[in-house]
C-alpha cells in the first residue's frame, strides 16, 4: 500500500485549482510543490517551517518543478498560520517529524505546537475541504504527538467531521496519516 498515493487522493477530492492551501511543515516541500500545482496560477499556497534551511530547499524544489508563483514561503512555528492565512483553506497538510536530510533528527515537531497548529488549522478550513496529518511514531516525540493527536480528532463532532486515521497493522512504528474531512453544510443539517 501506498500511503502517499492515498493521502494524494484524498487531497485531490477536496482541492481545485483557483483554491487556498496551507503546506503547515513544508520541510523540503514536496507537499508545498503539490499543492502549487494543483491549485494553479489562481489558487494560493502558503507553506511553513521555523527552520531557514526548509524555506531554501522548498524554494528550490519549487523553481526547478516549474511551479506558479503562487506560493508563500514563511519562517515561522505552524501553529502561527492564523496570523498569515486569513481566507478559508480548502486543504491543509502536516507532514510532521524532523527536515529530512538536515542531520538534525532531534530537531523535531513537538506536542506543544503542533496541537495548537491543528486546531488552528481546523478553524480556518473552509465547507467540504480536508486536513491530513502525517505522524511518525518511530522516535519518542513522534509517538507522544500521534497519541495527543488522536485524543484530540477523537473528541471532535462526527456532524462537523468525518475523521479517519490509515496505519500499517503489521508495521506499528511505520509513519501514518490521520485525514479529517469538513461536513458540507447540507449533511450536517
Amino acid at each position: 500500500m501506498d500511503l502517499l498515493s492515498l493521502q494524494k487522493q484524498f487531497i485531490l477530492a477536496h482541492l481545485r485549482e483557483g483554491d487556498c492551501a496551507v503546506d503547515f511543515t513544508m520541510g523540503n516541500g514536496y507537499d508545498t510543490v503539490f499543492l502549487s500545482k494543483t491549485v494553479g496560477p489562481r489558487g494560493t499556497v502558503t507553506a511553513f517551517d521555523i527552520q531557514p534551511d526548509a524555506l531554501l530547499s522548498t524554494e528550490k524544489n519549487l523553481r526547478a518543478n516549474a511551479c506558479p508563483d503562487n506560493w508563500r514561503l514563511i519562517c515561522a512555528s505552524h501553529d502561527r498560520a492564523p496570523e498569515f492565512v486569513k481566507a478559508p483553506i480548502r486543504a491543509g497538510m502536516f507532514n510532521l517529524g524532523y527536515l529530512p536530510g538536515s542531520g538534525r533528527k532531534q530537531l523535531t515537531t513537538m506536542r506543544k505546537t503542533t496541537l495548537p497548529a491543528v486546531a488552528n488549522a481546523l478553524s480556518l478550513l473552509g465547507e467540504d475541504a480536508v486536513l491530513l496529518v502525517a505522524v511518525y511514531p518511530g522516535h519518542a516525540e513522534g509517538a507522544a504527538e500521534g497519541e495527543e493527536l488522536e485524543k484530540y480528532f477523537s473528541s471532535l463532532s462526527r456532524f462537523r467531521y468525518s475523521i479517519a486515521r490509515f496505519r500499517m497493522l503489521n508495521s506499528p512504528d511505520s509513519p501514518y496519516f490521520i485525514v479529517c474531512e469538513t461536513r458540507k453544510e447540507e449533511a450536517i443539517r
